[in-house]
């Protein structure tokens, strides 16, 4: 399944791991619906106003690797669908193995 996670944009820096996400709001449940592109999608049932889906997407990252909300970041877009993560204290190999059991 980490053949599937190729196409992924993760980019190793400083401390850590950046990658894009296309986030879908005010969904059933927040999961991780596949990908898009070179983007992982995720969906996320809080809705877009007052910054709460970006406070649901930290926290939906925290959640799923196992790291505290701190460790989370969203360094650009958001105002916008498309972000780029920043998860400090993850490598890309930890990050790809955790995502395969969900893709």
């Amino acid at each position: 399944m980490l053949s599937a996670l190729s196409s992924l944009d993760i980019k190793e820096v400083s401390n850590g791991i950046a990658f894009r996400v296309r986030v879908q709001p005010r969904s059933s449940k927040n999961t991780i619906s596949g990908l898009m592109g070179d983007m992982l999608k995720i969906n996320l049932t809080s809705p877009p106003v007052d910054g709460e889906a970006n406070t649901a997407c930290i926290a939906f990252f925290a959640n799923l690797l196992s790291v505290s909300k701190s460790q989370v970041t969203i360094t650009t877009g958001q105002k916008n669908r498309s972000k780029i993560i920043k998860i400090t204290g993850m490598d890309k190999d930890d990050f790809l193995r955790v995502l395969a059991s969900y893709i």
